[in-house]
């Protein structure tokens, strides 16, 4: 059966490669972005609310000038012996518009039966022999709120859209209410609105237009530090530059400053991974050096001493460089959540110390980070948690804080018998135990103080809010 073809294999992989991300919006179109947007709801906001004011005071200033009619109505009434209503004309509203016929002002003063149908009515010519411009539930209310005048919308004798005026009113000699109407057209206060609208919208638009290109010309010109910035970055990638030094605004300076003490940690890794990795490849190139100038003979055994010799010296020149290569790109962005690791060692040494009753408690908010490597944070809280949890009479918690520094301060709480300040500064050196029948090596604490120093922070003992022993970890925060 012949071998597969490991490149037809390859080529027939479901797996497909993984599309490359997506860019991100940048920040300036981000912000111009927000900025079109508040832009529209401004425009259009602003242009309906002024719109809609504007539509509102004319209708206000209109409805008054249908108040002033029906108030000069009731003047020119009168009312005959029998309870017919008659017009007094010389008193009639003066208005030529109202002798006009179809004009848009109209006015009429209508009997109330007993029954509350409406009766003969006394009209201004305007209407002419059209219907007249009253709505029923209109009229309606004024007659259930006597004196008070009630407003509405209603199509004329043209079809045009007005706005009407009605109050019921009493009168002496006059059982029955009579209703007084007054209306006019709406069709210019609602072109008046119009155009105002569109002449908001045309000023409105141009500036939001011109502030709009004001702000990409200032955004233009304010992140163009940032783009020194990162040219700057990539000349140091490129070994062109060992620092950002430069003259860089307020806004940028500090950002250019944490560069430069991530850039010189960076290095400080490197050059302690190289010496040890260098440290390593001495002491294991010379006993392979001694082993194959042993082997020198012409024997079976000679010769296998020398081939595997040379192997074992090929490997390790192999992985010492791939160790420096690593430790070169892994040492910038070092960061872990503090979070995960406690809930783990939580569950660990809550089995393990269940038969105690010791209990383990976990306050370590979410999204709190340190910029140490996830296994060397392990074994500096599972030292810390579990010499806690040996000595707690019942409870351990642990818990951290953020100093103004942006330092991360892990604190191991217990509620056990504590350590008395002597005792306290031996504890950390290295194969002491203050206590012989406990089971350890007494490494534990000295470890941590070794690995938070290799990350420049530190390990304290103090007294515990819980009575027993504080054990604080300080360590480079997020």
């Amino acid at each position: 059966m012949p071998e597969p073809d490991p490149s037809r294999e390859a080529e027939a992989s479901p797996v497909a490669a993984k599309p490359p991300a997506r860019p991100r919006l940048s920040l300036s179109r981000r912000l111009l972005l927000g900025a079109v947007i508040w832009s529209l709801i401004v425009v259009i906001g602003g242009v309906i609310a002024m719109t809609a004011a504007y539509r509102t005071q004319t209708v206000r200033i209109l409805q008054q000038e249908l108040d002033s009619t029906l108030v000069t109505l009731p003047r020119a009434l009168e009312i005959l012996p029998d309870g017919r209503v008659v017009d007094i004309e010389e008193r009639l509203p003066s208005d030529a518009r109202f002798q006009l016929p179809l004009s848009g002002r109209y006015w009429a003063m209508i009997a109330v039966h007993d029954d509350g149908s409406l009766g003969n009515d006394i009209r201004s010519q305007s209407v002419w022999d059209g219907p007249l411009p009253l709505p029923k539930e209109l009229s309606q209310a004024a007659l259930n709120s006597p004196g008070q005048t009630q407003y509405g919308n209603t199509r004329g004798p043209k079809d045009e859209l007005l706005r009407v005026a009605v109050r019921s009113i009493t009168v002496p000699n006059r059982e029955n209410p009579i209703l007084l109407m007054a209306s006019a057209d709406r069709d210019l206060t609602d072109e008046g609105a119009n155009q105002l609208r569109l002449i908001l919208l045309i000023a409105m638009a141009t500036l939001a237009g011109g502030t709009l290109l004001a702000l990409w010309i200032g955004l233009r010109f304010a992140l163009r530090p940032l783009g020194r910035v990162q040219l700057h970055v990539s000349e140091i990638r490129a070994g062109q530059r060992a620092r950002l030094n430069g003259d860089y605004p307020v806004e940028v300076q500090p950002l250019t400053e944490e560069l430069n003490k991530l850039l010189d940690n960076n290095r400080k890794i490197v050059e302690r991974s190289q010496t040890h990795v260098g440290n390593l490849a001495h002491a294991l190139k010379t006993p392979l050096a001694v082993l194959r100038n042993e082997a020198t003979g012409d024997t079976s055994l000679d010769d296998v001493v020398r081939r595997q010799t040379e192997s074992m010296r090929t490997n390790v020149d192999h992985y010492l460089k791939r160790a420096q290569a690593a430790a070169r790109s892994e040492a910038l962005g070092v960061r872990t959540e503090i979070e995960p690791v406690v809930s783990g060692l939580q569950r660990l040494l809550t089995r393990l110390f269940d038969a105690r009753g010791i209990e383990v408690f976990n306050a370590i908010p979410a999204d709190c980070y340190v910029r140490v490597e996830q296994q060397d944070l392990e074994e500096m809280l599972g030292n810390l948690m579990e010499n806690a949890c040996k000595w707690a009479d019942s409870r351990v918690e642990v818990s951290c804080a953020q100093s103004q520094n942006g330092l991360m301060q892990i604190h191991i709480d217990d509620n056990g018998p504590g350590l008395d300040p002597d005792s306290r500064n031996s504890a950390v050196k290295r194969g002491v135990r203050l206590d012989e029948t406990a089971p350890g090596t007494g490494l534990g604490l000295s470890i941590v103080a070794d690995v938070s120093e290799m990350y420049d922070g530190r390990l304290d003992l103090s007294e515990s809010p819980l009575g027993g022993l504080r054990a604080t970890i300080t360590l480079p925060g997020q």
